[in-house]
């Protein structure tokens, strides 16, 4: 098997939930050995999330393959000990306790680079280390709301929540990248400069577009459903057969094309009403009432095929069921095996491909279960691991 960009990187990770779980999954992936810090029991609570994968958390088993499961109880000197003679010996530390706990317990950047200096310590918060909200708790949900998310999704008449973790996802693609940067620096300078992640400044980034839109628009974009705010036609048609399709109109040379090739009606696309986008998206409704009357006579498989010809890219409104089996996942041979406490799983590869490289891909650890075997390479004999046991620090 030929060498991962990691292989030989040590991560440490007092994690929960999902950012800093996801960001250090991605580690793992790259050949980063990830010893994953959890509480003595019941470990990171999102493995109680659900019980949908085996009797697992469907969140658990997403974010935690490749990774070793240490149970220590970090409150007890014996737990502390073994935590600092596991960064010692690391070349990363991850940590998303709850606002303030790190610091508490001596575990901030502040605290370890003055005497590890080449450890790459990662801080995942909430709002900050610093300002109003340090010491405020942030989910996902909340972070949505914060940023002006919500107020962009859902309907004219509701807002909704995007349906997944994106504020978490935000967060954890920073800290993983965060990471890597930090590394590669440490590699240049010999020191790793910390980096911090804050799941609400993350999705700030996120909100780029509608912030600039709406700071020198004048207005905020308005909530459309399915389509596009700002960019007309973008969204869902009905075929006549019952499907759904997406079709996505970027600029006006695609618009000419639609309308010639598609609704077979060219002067369309000089129509005052149409002709740019910001006109098309100002009369939205009797655009769309053109484009579904057209569409609405096509099965999906000619919609398609006259949409392709043109080419217009379009989509199917697919369920997460037909997801599962998407044909370019399937062709592209992107399930593999793995393996949890419940039994064995499909996982998706990493959705980056490196040439030459092949993703680890490896069991979703039990709560505690290379606790004996990271404790015995520390030096802890089996009577020294039966009494951590007995004392509750692991």
């Amino acid at each position: 098997m030929s060498a991962r960009p990691l292989d030989g990187v040590t991560v440490v990770s007092l994690e929960q939930a999902v950012a800093a779980p996801f960001a250090t999954r991605q580690l793992a992936d790259l050949g980063a050995r990830v010893i994953k810090v959890e509480r003595p029991g019941a470990g990171d609570f999102a493995r109680g999330y659900d019980e949908s994968v085996h009797g697992q958390s469907s969140y658990f088993v997403w974010l935690n393959r490749s990774k070793e499961s240490l149970t220590l109880d970090l409150k007890a000197p014996a737990g502390r000990t073994v935590l600092d003679e596991l960064l010692a010996g690391a070349d990363v530390f991850v940590q998303n306790l709850a606002p303030g706990a790190a610091a508490r317990l001596g575990l901030s950047a502040a605290d370890l680079n003055p005497r590890l200096p080449r450890l790459v310590v990662c801080d995942v918060s909430g709002f900050g280390s610093s300002g109003p909200w340090a010491d405020r708790k942030a989910y996902d949900l909340l972070v949505q709301a914060e940023t002006g998310l919500m107020s962009l999704t859902g309907t004219a008449d509701d807002m909704v929540k995007v349906g997944i973790s994106v504020a978490d996802i935000a967060a954890g693609m920073y800290a993983y990248s965060g990471v890597l940067t930090s590394l590669l620096q440490r590699a240049n300078t010999g020191r790793a400069p910390a980096v911090e992640v804050s799941l609400f400044e993350a999705l700030a980034e996120w909100l780029g577009s509608p912030a600039y839109y709406t700071d020198y628009g004048g207005r905020p974009p308005g909530r459309a459903g399915g389509e596009h705010a700002t960019i007309a036609p973008y969204g869902p048609y009905p075929t006549a057969d019952g499907d759904v399709l997406i079709v996505a109109v970027q600029n006006d040379r695609e618009w000419r094309t639609l309308c010639s090739d598609v609704l077979k009606d060219p002067a369309l696309a000089a129509d005052d009403r149409f002709a740019r986008n910001s006109a098309r998206v100002a009369n939205r409704a009797e655009l769309n009432t053109l484009i579904s009357a057209r569409l609405a006579v096509l099965d999906t498989a000619a919609a398609v095929a006259q949409l392709d010809a043109a080419g217009i890219a379009n989509a199917r409104l697919r369920s997460v069921p037909e997801f599962l089996d998407h044909p370019v996942l399937r062709e592209r041979g992107r399930w593999q095996e793995v393996g949890t406490p419940g039994g064995p799983v499909r996982a998706l590869l990493p959705p980056v491909t490196l040439d030459g490289v092949t993703a680890r891909m490896d069991a979703v650890p039990a709560v505690g279960e290379h606790t004996d075997a990271i404790l015995r390479a520390l030096g802890r004999t089996d009577t020294d691991i039966a009494r951590l046991r007995a004392d509750g620090v692991i």
